[in-house]
């Protein structure tokens, strides 16, 4: 077994390319300066043009009478009916830094790229070599995003909870029980309806776990009660609802806008109306009597179209593809949200009364520096959704040539473990006893570990719990967007 091997080297170089090069080479920077324009205000001068006031004083300005005067902005006031031409200008990388969150989002990007070279490279050394008993770092890159993205989204959910109003508060809350009573009810389906796996994972891992505390010496009837594991993952789901709630509701309201800017152009339309109801084809793949009943169990002349690893690897494909497609109409949605800067001071015309300069400004700038933002509820929860899809893919040990075109990579593993074999004896000569035995027994001891958790948590358990979560994401990312279209589209005055 090879703790530090090929793994280790392919980390450390992408760590060290991640700190060093991503200030400037930077993938998210990349994604908001690649074709996106922003808005830019009028400037004092020429909102006073507009307001009709005469041109400041300079020999006048600063105290008069002990007193200090407001700043020039504040003093112009103009209609609301006047029409303000705004200027456009693309995005540069220095225009970025003073974003809100824009720190979260470089790193989530970056991340997720240098985790899935990671990932790709790994499995790319698996197919080939097959190393045996080797852990696979990959997944703990992946686990690493994960645990980030849940943490962005739980940073951008708690905007909601210190505004001065309420009503985003409560609608998470809302969202977040909402999901709770629907996750209850959902893992209570039969698996011949829903076929997540839970049940046939959960009887595995009662059944690995009560073999490993017998040969521990302990006497155990199952470490946990499947009740209790259908409360811990209801809750989980209703927290993840509550994180996805504005995610949601911002993708419609993007999608709203995006479909109003493509007037005209049918592809575009299609393409964005693919890409929101995507996610309810995906959550009808594990209807069974669906879509397994009539491409796995029902024979047409008498043949299956397809066998049951070849089904759930297509599933995973959908998904995949469904992450690039969604990623890929990135800038149709941020460039929708930008375009709002626009369509508020549009909107002023129709409103009566004065407005002051600095309001109008906010009004303005208060778009471009929510950016960051929006860009983190698109892309976070799309990131959650691919890293669960490759955990998957790994942890449940699917294999997409086997499945779809019944071979695998031709194995060179055992010309390794002999070349392994035969160079041992020379670097025992070399090494000192003692440096010798700690790093054998640190090597066999995180063997054991990792062997010992795979008889535990064995693919069948981790294909029931993953794929239950990936169903899970695309749910409740839909669920909400589709709520916040009907919003959009009917209720919003």
């Amino acid at each position: 077994m090879a703790i530090l091997g090929v793994q280790i080297v392919a980390t450390m170089i992408m760590a060290s390319i991640l700190s060093k090069f991503s200030s400037h080479y930077s993938f998210g920077r990349w994604i908001l300066c690649s074709g996106l324009t922003r808005y830019l205000h009028p400037s004092d001068e020429e909102l006073r043009k507009l307001a009709g006031g005469p041109a400041p004083n300079k020999a006048k300005s600063g105290r008069k009478n002990g007193h200090t005067k407001k700043p020039a902005d504040e003093a112009i006031t103009l209609p609301k009916t006047v029409p303000i031409q705004l200027e456009v200008a693309p995005i540069r990388a220095v225009d970025l830094l003073p974003l809100q969150f824009y720190t979260e989002y470089q790193w989530l990007v970056d991340f997720s790229v240098c985790s899935m070279v990671i990932y790709f490279a790994t499995e790319l050394y698996y197919a080939v070599f097959q190393p045996a008993n080797e852990l696979n770092l990959s997944l703990l890159w992946c686990t690493v995003m994960l645990s980030f993205t849940f943490k962005v989204l739980f940073s951008v959910t708690a905007i909601y909870f210190r505004t001065e109003e309420g009503g985003e508060r409560m609608l998470c809350i809302m969202f977040g029980f909402f999901f709770l009573v629907i996750a209850m009810a959902i893992l209570i389906v039969d698996e011949g309806v829903l076929e997540f796996g839970l049940l046939p994972a959960y009887q595995n891992f009662s059944e690995s776990a009560v073999k490993f505390l017998e040969g521990q010496g302990f006497e155990s009837a199952g470490p946990v009660s499947l009740l209790t594991v259908r409360i811990v993952l209801a809750v989980i789901c209703a927290i993840l609802g509550a994180f996805f709630t504005f995610p949601g509701l911002r993708l419609a309201k993007m999608h709203t806008d995006a479909l109003k800017y493509s007037q005209g152009r049918p592809f575009l339309q299609l393409l964005l109306h693919i890409n929101l109801i995507a996610p309810l084809f995906i959550s009808l793949l594990w209807v069974k009597p669906l879509f397994r009943e009539y491409l796995v169990k029902r024979q047409i002349r008498g043949r299956v179209l397809l066998s049951d690893d070849a089904f759930d690897v297509i599933r995973l494909a959908l998904i995949f593809a469904f992450s690039i497609f969604r990623f890929c109409l990135a800038w149709k949605y941020l460039q929708a949200h930008l375009n709002l800067a626009y369509d508020k001071v549009v909107s002023l015309r129709k409103e009566a009364g004065r407005i002051s300069a600095i309001e109008l400004k906010k009004l303005v700038v208060r778009v471009y520096y929510y950016l960051c933002v929006v860009a983190l509820q698109y892309i976070a929860p799309l990131v959650m959704l691919l890293f669960c899809l490759l955990m998957l893919k790994t942890f449940g040990e699917y294999s997409v040539t086997r499945s779809l075109f019944g071979f695998d990579f031709p194995a060179f593993h055992t010309r390794n473990q002999t070349y392994e074999h035969s160079a041992a004896p020379n670097l025992s000569e070399a090494a000192p006893e003692n440096a010798e035995e700690s790093i054998f027994a640190t090597a066999t001891h995180f063997s054991e570990i990792f062997v010992t958790m795979r008889r535990v948590f064995t693919p069948l358990c981790f294909r029931g719990l993953l794929s239950f979560m990936c169903w899970w994401i695309c749910t409740v990312w839909f669920t909400t967007s589709a709520f916040g279209v009907v919003y959009y589209s009917y209720f919003e005055v």
